[in-house]
């Protein structure tokens, strides 16, 4: 059952299938959780929600759409679900309306090597560069590059339209480029 399609998958948990419910537990918890963990910065706080959403997700699964791709559906209903969460824990505080709640991600040396993608980013001095981006720029760079989420998923998630997103990639991508010739001038 490892290699079924997502919607195979998918239809499968929305019959109850135990075994099918474990498979995509499995195959998105690490993902969902570093995601998670970037946008509440608990370990406890996300360890316990998503373990909350995915019973959700279970408790719910006859209610639940049909779905050809899973991630973009899971990244966009677990990070709603651990906002309220976050919201609730926060009720002295103003926060944000759920639509317009900007996650405030921040990189980190050793994550940037533990992707194929990061063999220009090891040093210290990228990370420097991708926690000057703005919010929304960490946040899309991290969809899609830590998450391998296309640009449409990635819009949907953080509840913006395409272009919004395409926009903000390139213009993330740019302010990194120009940081790294600025770095290599000096070394």
């Amino acid at each position: 059952m490892d290699k079924l399609s997502d919607e195979i998958l998918w239809k499968s948990l929305k019959k109850g299938d135990l075994t099918a419910f474990e498979l995509l537990f499995k195959n998105y918890y690490t993902n969902l959780f570093n995601y998670g963990l970037k946008i509440s910065g608990n370990k406890i706080i996300t360890e316990d929600s998503i373990q909350d959403f995915f019973m959700y997700v279970y408790e719910h699964r006859e209610n639940l759409s049909d779905l050809t791709k899973i991630a973009p559906y899971l990244f966009i209903s677990y990070r709603r679900f651990l906002i309220k969460i976050l919201q609730k824990n926060q009720k002295n505080k103003l926060v944000r309306d759920l639509n317009h709640h900007l996650v405030d991600i921040h990189f980190t040396p050793e994550e940037l090597l533990t992707h194929q993608e990061s063999t220009i980013f090891r040093n210290k001095n990228l990370s420097d560069s991708l926690n000057k981006l703005t919010k929304k720029q960490r946040e899309a760079l991290y969809l899609k590059y830590h998450c391998n989420l296309k640009t449409q998923e990635i819009a949907d998630v953080m509840n913006i339209n395409y272009q919004s997103v395409a926009n903000t990639l390139h213009k993330a991508i740019k302010k990194l480029r120009e940081d790294i010739q600025i770095l290599q001038l000096f070394n």
